[in-house]
């Protein structure tokens, strides 16, 4: 009963980890914290990097979370945005939403 307990601790952590991110930027204007306001090609990466890293890797290999190194080669922009709104398996819904989700699908279905 005891390793039933700390696997449900550790899981819940695990994904309370996954739905957080670095919000340290948004405490300051973009034009205090070097930022810009325009969308940019790394901006898909840094928000996969603050928000999906942690349960799917850097460098998308997977841990917690399946390998996403050719995720483009098996499901389409539509259908990466439709996991990351509804959640799949142990991936809660919704940890991106609008044009952070649309950027990191459209940003996901080019690894071939």
């Amino acid at each position: 009963m005891r390793m039933k307990w700390v696997a449900l601790v550790l899981g819940t952590s695990l994904v309370l980890a996954a739905c957080g991110g670095n919000d340290d930027a948004s405490d300051k204007p973009a034009s205090e914290s070097g930022e810009t306001t325009t969308a940019g090609a790394g901006d898909a990466a840094k928000i996969y990097e603050n928000k999906c890293s942690s349960c799917h890797a850097v460098n998308l290999e997977g841990g917690v979370g399946p390998n996403l190194t050719k995720v483009g080669a098996k499901l389409t922009k539509a259908d990466i945005e439709k996991v990351i709104a509804n959640g799949q398996g142990a991936m809660p819904k919704g940890i991106l939403q609008g044009k952070e989700a649309s950027m990191v699908a459209e940003w996901l279905s080019k690894h071939k």
